[in-house]
Parts: structure tokens; sequence; C-alpha cells
């Protein structure tokens, strides 16, 4: 593993490889972040459909 970062960083420069790294450290965040505001959505709908039937 190791072995390879260090010929990415040979073949495409420092910030290339470390922009790479966040890129992918970043999207893994944002699926995470997007899954929990669709389940708040849902439960957010589910609070204002139990407020109105009462």
């Amino acid at each position: 593993m190791l072995d390879e970062f260090v010929k990415l960083i040979n073949t495409l420069g420092f910030p290339i490889t470390v922009s790479l790294y966040l890129l992918f450290k970043i999207s893994v965040q944002i699926v995470s972040l997007t899954q929990s505001i669709q389940d708040l959505k849902k439960e957010i709908a589910a609070v204002i459909k139990n407020q109105n039937c009462e």
C-alpha cells in the first residue's frame, strides 16, 4: 500500500495525490451525510403527519 502511494506521488506529484486522497475520503462522508439527511426528512415528515392527525 505504502509502495503504491509513493509511486503515485512520483507519477502525479504530491498536491494531486493529496487532492485525490481527500476527494475519496470526503466522498465517503458525503454519502453518509446524504443518507442521514434522507432519514431525517422521513422522521420530520412522520412527526408532522402525527401532529396533523391530533
